[in-house]
């Protein structure tokens, strides 16, 4: 059985054509589906509005201020915690750190300049075992595997043109 006509003819509250009307009737009388929509319709519409209490609106108006304040309060709260919380994270971290420091300028331009040499040979390190493994690995993998890893390489790079010319050739609209 199809509703939708008579659904619509039921919620949209125009005027009907007498056949509209006399379907819809005998609709009502094997439907119990728009019968049941008919007298929730019916019951919507006879009931009264019921007005709010004097002073409702003002009431309502200041709780919700003082709820938006107290909330305002905790975000403050919140915020000032997350703060403080990272700083003496930062604190505790950087406490070796400042004791060389304070001790004495000397000690703090040695520790640099060790980390600074620690950065330089460990770059330094990571450079070689890369320029020997490139060396030594392509003994070790076979031409075919080579150009697997070549055309997969290639397939993603293409894959990746391709997705940029579509986004920008379509631009979003906003």
């Amino acid at each position: 059985m199809d509703h939708q006509p008579f659904e619509d003819w039921l919620l949209s509250g125009r005027q009907l054509t007498p056949d509209q009307m006399r379907q819809l009737h005998t609709h009502l009388r094997a439907c119990v589906t728009c019968s049941a929509l008919t007298a929730v319709e019916h019951t919507l519409h006879s009931a009264k509005a019921v007005t709010p209490v004097s002073g409702f609106t003002t009431r309502w108006r200041l709780r919700l201020a003082k709820q938006r304040k107290v909330q305002r309060g905790r975000y403050v709260l919140g915020v000032l915690i997350l703060i403080l919380g990272g700083l003496s994270l930062l604190a505790w971290y950087a406490m070796p750190y400042l004791a060389v420091i304070f001790r004495s300028p000397a000690e703090w331009l040695i520790t640099w300049i060790g980390y600074l040499l620690f950065i330089f040979t460990s770059l330094r390190a990571l450079g070689e075992t890369g320029s020997i493994l490139l060396r030594v690995l392509p003994g070790f993998v076979p031409p075919f595997a080579w150009m697997v890893i070549a055309s997969t390489l290639s397939g993603l790079g293409l894959l990746w043109a391709i997705s940029i010319w579509k986004i920008t050739r379509n631009p979003r609209k906003v």
